[in-house]
């Protein structure tokens, strides 16, 4: 079975490719064994950085002093609910609480109805460097 894929990113602030992180070397265990992205690059000038890539979807954390409190990335799915799965079989609890790989998982789908009037299902992970991240597939229309 293939797994879910990524199809598109936005940062919140604008930036999927300048999410703060406090490090990057204790960050990037998560992304990969959780959330299965990759590192494509790692840099340590001016600061400590790792482009993470997934599906052809690239995002970079980094070590920039900004808030990762304040941050995160919205992600376009394929199939929202296996990837919600597939991270729940890679070890995080889906449950408000921090699970053991040290984020935290949605329990369940919403549906939210975007301001273009577009319906998503949707969940939220939040990493342990506070990053959190919005995982949505479209509705299709009626």
């Amino acid at each position: 079975m293939e797994r879910p894929r990524i199809t598109n990113a936005w940062g919140y602030q604008g930036d999927s490719m300048n999410l703060p992180v406090k490090s990057v070397e204790s960050a990037v265990p998560f992304y990969e064994s959780v959330m299965g992205f990759s590192v494509e690059s790692r840099s340590s000038e001016p600061v400590a950085s790792a482009v993470l890539e997934r599906d052809g979807i690239r995002m970079r954390i980094v070590e920039n002093g900004g808030d990762p409190t304040q941050d995160g990335c919205a992600f376009q799915v394929e199939d929202v609910k296996g990837i919600h799965d597939e991270f729940v079989a890679n070890g995080l609890s889906p449950n408000a609480s921090v699970s053991k790989m040290g984020g935290s998982l949605s329990p369940e789908l919403k549906t939210e109805t975007r301001d273009d009037g577009s319906k998503w299902k949707v969940f939220f992970v939040v990493a342990p460097d506070g990053l959190c991240y919005w995982f949505g597939e479209k509705h299709p229309s009626p």
